[in-house]
Protein backbone atom coordinates (compact mmCIF):
# COMPACT_ATOMS: atom_id res chain seq x y z
CA UNK A 1 0.00 0.00 0.00
CA UNK A 2 2.68 2.76 1.18
CA UNK A 3 4.15 3.83 -2.26
CA UNK A 4 2.37 2.18 -4.59
CA UNK A 5 1.24 5.63 -6.76
CA UNK A 6 5.10 7.08 -6.01
CA UNK A 7 5.62 7.77 -9.16
CA UNK A 8 2.56 10.22 -9.04
CA UNK A 9 3.62 11.89 -6.15
CA UNK A 10 4.55 15.27 -7.93
CA UNK A 11 1.46 15.42 -9.28
CA UNK A 12 -0.39 14.56 -6.09
CA UNK A 13 1.27 17.14 -4.08
CA UNK A 14 0.25 19.88 -7.45
CA UNK A 15 -3.05 18.93 -7.25
CA UNK A 16 -3.43 19.11 -3.00
CA UNK A 17 -1.40 22.26 -2.63
CA UNK A 18 -3.72 24.05 -5.43
CA UNK A 19 -6.84 22.10 -3.81
CA UNK A 20 -6.08 23.18 -0.64
CA UNK A 21 -5.10 26.55 -1.34
CA UNK A 22 -7.90 27.56 -2.80
CA UNK A 23 -10.40 25.76 -0.49
CA UNK A 24 -8.81 26.52 2.88
CA UNK A 25 -5.83 28.04 2.93
CA UNK A 26 -6.59 31.84 0.96
CA UNK A 27 -10.15 31.84 2.47
CA UNK A 28 -9.26 31.32 6.22
CA UNK A 29 -5.93 33.43 5.65
CA UNK A 30 -7.58 36.66 4.00
CA UNK A 31 -11.54 36.10 5.04
CA UNK A 32 -11.62 34.03 8.47
CA UNK A 33 -15.25 34.80 9.43
CA UNK A 34 -16.28 34.64 5.69
CA UNK A 35 -14.97 31.17 5.50
CA UNK A 36 -16.23 30.36 8.59
CA UNK A 37 -19.89 31.01 8.17
CA UNK A 38 -20.10 29.43 4.48
CA UNK A 39 -18.81 26.03 6.24
CA UNK A 40 -21.50 26.05 8.39
CA UNK A 41 -20.37 28.09 11.88
CA UNK A 42 -22.57 30.59 13.92
CA UNK A 43 -21.03 33.87 13.76
CA UNK A 44 -20.65 35.68 15.85
CA UNK A 45 -22.31 33.64 18.63
CA UNK A 46 -20.54 31.05 18.48
CA UNK A 47 -16.97 30.75 20.59
CA UNK A 48 -16.50 27.26 19.31
CA UNK A 49 -14.71 28.96 16.42
CA UNK A 50 -11.61 30.71 18.05
CA UNK A 51 -11.94 27.21 19.98
CA UNK A 52 -11.59 25.56 16.50
CA UNK A 53 -8.62 28.53 15.03
CA UNK A 54 -6.47 27.49 18.32
CA UNK A 55 -6.79 24.01 17.57
CA UNK A 56 -5.81 24.11 13.83
CA UNK A 57 -2.82 27.05 14.58
CA UNK A 58 -1.57 24.61 17.62
CA UNK A 59 -1.61 21.82 14.98
CA UNK A 60 0.23 23.94 12.46
CA UNK A 61 2.80 25.37 15.47
CA UNK A 62 3.10 21.34 16.41
CA UNK A 63 4.22 20.14 12.84
CA UNK A 64 6.98 23.13 12.46
CA UNK A 65 8.00 21.62 16.04
CA UNK A 66 8.36 18.60 14.32
CA UNK A 67 10.45 19.21 11.38
CA UNK A 68 12.71 21.70 13.59
CA UNK A 69 13.23 18.73 16.05
CA UNK A 70 13.98 16.34 13.36
CA UNK A 71 16.25 18.65 11.13
CA UNK A 72 18.17 19.54 14.50
CA UNK A 73 18.69 15.83 15.93
CA UNK A 74 19.46 14.60 13.02
CA UNK A 75 20.44 17.01 10.10
CA UNK A 76 18.02 15.91 8.15
CA UNK A 77 16.15 18.48 5.23
CA UNK A 78 18.11 21.32 7.10
CA UNK A 79 17.64 24.19 4.14
CA UNK A 80 13.65 23.00 3.75
CA UNK A 81 13.01 23.30 7.48
CA UNK A 82 15.09 26.61 7.34
CA UNK A 83 12.86 27.79 4.54
CA UNK A 84 9.64 26.53 6.38
CA UNK A 85 10.77 28.67 9.17
CA UNK A 86 11.51 31.90 7.37
CA UNK A 87 7.83 31.59 5.43
CA UNK A 88 6.49 31.15 8.82
CA UNK A 89 7.87 34.68 10.38
CA UNK A 90 7.79 35.92 7.54
CA UNK A 91 4.06 35.75 7.30
CA UNK A 92 3.22 36.36 10.89
CA UNK A 93 5.03 39.59 10.74
CA UNK A 94 2.43 40.66 8.43
CA UNK A 95 -0.15 39.19 9.99
CA UNK A 96 0.57 41.03 13.21
CA UNK A 97 1.47 44.06 11.51
CA UNK A 98 -2.30 44.42 10.09
CA UNK A 99 -3.55 43.85 13.21
CA UNK A 100 -1.79 45.92 14.46
CA UNK A 101 -3.22 48.65 11.76
CA UNK A 102 -6.52 47.60 11.91
CA UNK A 103 -6.18 47.64 15.63
CA UNK A 104 -8.16 44.62 16.43
CA UNK A 105 -5.53 42.97 18.52
CA UNK A 106 -3.98 43.18 22.02
CA UNK A 107 -1.24 45.39 22.52
CA UNK A 108 0.95 42.38 22.89
CA UNK A 109 0.37 40.90 19.86
CA UNK A 110 1.61 44.24 18.43
CA UNK A 111 4.75 43.93 20.55
CA UNK A 112 4.81 40.74 19.40
CA UNK A 113 6.00 41.96 16.09
CA UNK A 114 9.54 42.27 16.92
CA UNK A 115 9.61 38.82 18.18
CA UNK A 116 9.27 37.56 14.67
CA UNK A 117 11.40 39.91 13.40
CA UNK A 118 14.06 38.65 16.01
CA UNK A 119 13.36 35.11 14.59
CA UNK A 120 13.53 36.09 11.23
CA UNK A 121 16.85 37.61 11.96
CA UNK A 122 18.22 34.40 13.78
CA UNK A 123 17.01 32.16 11.12
CA UNK A 124 18.57 34.11 8.41
CA UNK A 125 22.15 34.22 10.97
CA UNK A 126 21.81 30.44 11.30
CA UNK A 127 20.61 29.67 7.77
CA UNK A 128 22.60 26.28 6.81
CA UNK A 129 24.95 26.81 4.06
CA UNK A 130 26.56 24.02 2.41
CA UNK A 131 30.55 23.86 3.29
Amino acid sequence: MIGVWTHHAQTFLLVLAALTLVLFSIPIAFAPLLWARLVGWRIPESRDLALYFGRCLGAFALILNFFMFRAALTAEAMTPTFEFMAMVWTLMIAVHIIGAIQRVQPVIETLEIGFWIALALLTAAFWPVPS
